[in-house]
């Protein structure tokens, strides 16, 4: 499989990463077994990076993965973990914890349910407004001198805070949302990366399944699905995002590939310094996310592609009120 560098400080991945999130939380119910396959095929097929929160499942995620890597070489999978964000026993949200004690107190924990004796890339999961992200930063920093972690990213923060955080110690990747209906990163934030040597992870390349070309109006979600209060996902909004999916699957049909490839391959065509991390739970869909790396775009299909979804043509935002005011990224 292809690789990429996460930026000029960070380790080199498969150009495609593996998000694991909802093998353990916020869509649902998922299947143990299957999800160990998963992330067994992956691996299989090239895959090397390997992204987790220690909040998704309230641990649980970390510990699949564990599972999912016994008996196999460490040395041959970059694992990124998140950590900060603040859970209660019903699944709410209640902010985000960056001081450097907590950032001491969350990594041990991971360590342990990893099974591992270190991180490969670090990460607060959003900004602590409470807390200079020079202290947070610092805070890992002195882990990375320990070996416990191997290198520091960012999530969802804008270009000032990646500035201040890169200034305390090199900056490896931002992983923030980045598709065809998130194109926010686009105005300042890729240009700061790229010119501090930043690279990008991107999650949510399909909108939460709504660019998989699966997604149908009169699809139920079962309880624990976030997608529920998703602005996106609301009636109206829904169906003027699925027209966008429609017009896409034009382009697919007109390349022999799915919308889901599609989706991932523009993704991939945004630059040598974005990886995306898609985030199947199953083989199949794993399957059909791969099949994007085969696929090359051409500036016409880019230009089809740009008409089928302009930037901005998304109807609602990526998450519900209170959760954008967690972004610094949007600020």
């Amino acid at each position: 499989m292809e690789q990429r560098n996460l930026g000029r400080s960070g380790p080199r991945v498969s150009a495609l990463g593996l998000g694991t999130m909802g093998m353990s939380d916020l869509y649902g119910p998922a299947d143990d077994t299957e999800s160990v396959n998963t992330i067994h095929a992956a691996l299989d097929a090239g895959v090397t990076l390997l992204d987790t929160g220690d909040f998704y499942g309230a641990g649980h995620n970390e510990m699949l993965i564990a599972r999912a890597l016994r008996g196999r070489d460490r040395n041959d999978v970059t694992i990124s973990v998140k950590f900060g964000s603040l859970r209660d026993p019903e699944g709410g949200w209640g902010g985000h914890d960056g001081r450097p004690q907590a950032v001491r107190n969350y990594l041990a924990y991971s360590l342990r349910r990893l099974d591992t004796d270190h991180i490969d890339v670090y990460r607060p999961s959003r900004l602590d407004p409470s807390v200079p992200v020079e202290e947070t930063i610092g805070a890992i920093a002195e882990q990375v001198k320990a070996g416990r972690v191997r290198h520091i990213g960012l999530s969802e923060v804008g270009a000032e805070t990646i500035r201040r955080a890169h200034a305390v110690h090199p900056i490896s990747d931002l992983q923030i949302e980045y598709s065809l209906l998130s194109r926010g990163v686009e105005t300042e934030i890729l240009a700061t990366c790229r010119e501090l040597g930043i690279g990008v992870t991107a999650y949510g390349v399909l909108s939460r399944g709504l660019l998989s070309g699966h997604w149908t109006p009169d699809r139920q979600l079962t309880s624990g699905d976030f997608r529920g209060s998703s602005p996106r996902f609301s009636r109206d909004n829904l169906a003027a995002n699925l027209r966008l999916v429609e017009a896409l699957r034009g382009v697919a049909r007109s390349r022999g590939a799915t919308v889901a490839q599609v989706a991932i391959a523009w993704v991939l065509s945004r630059g040598g310094d974005v990886v995306p991390l898609v985030g199947a739970r199953r083989r199949d869909r794993l399957t059909e996310s791969l099949g994007a790396l085969e696929l090359t775009l051409d500036p016409d299909d880019l230009a089809a592609i740009e008409r089928a979804v302009p930037a901005g043509a998304a109807a609602g935002t990526r998450y519900a009120g209170p959760l954008m005011q967690h972004l610094d990224s949007e600020r």
